[in-house]
């Protein structure tokens, strides 16, 4: 599809997102939050739930911790308008607990297709609920930082910004993941055109679990 019609798309999945009532969420938010960026991004960035100030003004990410992640953007040369920025359920759970099973599976089709349209290079999970969907039962102090290919672009966990304000010996290792990042998508830009990607780069190839037949997976062409 070309650019127009995929923001079409991209607008009227938003749309919807917004008047959600898959589960019961919708009853106590202000705002459901879709997220928001560019089409174009090569960096996809996934959080896990909406906060209070996310709430509050229906974006992702608007806090001390959006605050941190611009940036770690600016570190590598970006801005939130250079990337695609979502969270794992588009709703605040009450008193910022983490999300139930059930909240994910009801926003994990909304997730699939904005990964989709937006098509980037790299998918950069923020937190453990986000790198859950790609890579269960990993433990994130481990995998941190690390690129794992899953078909056509790479995932690469990383902390929680907010993880970072409450334990700031984890803010140099998250500074030093998103230094990595450039790279990352030159690897695989490179990759697609069979060149050899930067030596020092940690990627790992990871076959994702196929769904049941009715579940729609982040790479699925259905809508």
């Amino acid at each position: 599809m070309d650019a127009q019609e995929r923001q079409a798309r991209l607008a009227a999945l938003e749309a919807e997102i917004r008047q959600c009532t898959r589960c019961p969420l919708h009853r106590s938010r202000a705002n459901a939050v879709p997220g928001e960026g560019s089409l174009d991004a090569p960096i996809i960035f996934i959080g896990e739930a909406p906060g209070a100030n996310e709430d509050r003004l229906g974006r992702p990410f608007v806090g001390p911790a959006g605050e941190l992640l611009e940036t770690l953007l600016e570190r590598i040369g970006l801005t939130r308008e250079d990337v695609y920025i979502t969270n794992v359920v588009k709703c605040r759970p009450p008193g910022n607990r983490d999300p139930l099973p059930e909240e994910i599976e009801a926003c994990k089709s909304f997730l699939a297709r904005q990964v989709r349209l937006v098509a980037p290079d790299v998918i950069v999970t923020l937190g453990r609920f986000a790198m859950e969907r790609w890579l269960p039962n990993r433990r994130i102090t481990r995998v941190h930082g690390r690129g794992f290919r899953f078909g056509r672009c790479l995932v690469v966990p990383m902390f929680h910004p907010a993880a970072a304000l409450r334990r700031p010996e984890w803010l140099p290792l998250l500074e030093a993941d998103f230094d990595r990042l450039p790279a990352f998508v030159d690897a695989v830009r490179l990759g697609r055109r069979q060149a050899p990607g930067p030596p020092s780069l940690h990627v790992e190839t990871v076959e994702e679990e196929k769904p049941p037949p009715a579940q729609l997976n982040l790479f699925d062409q259905g809508e």
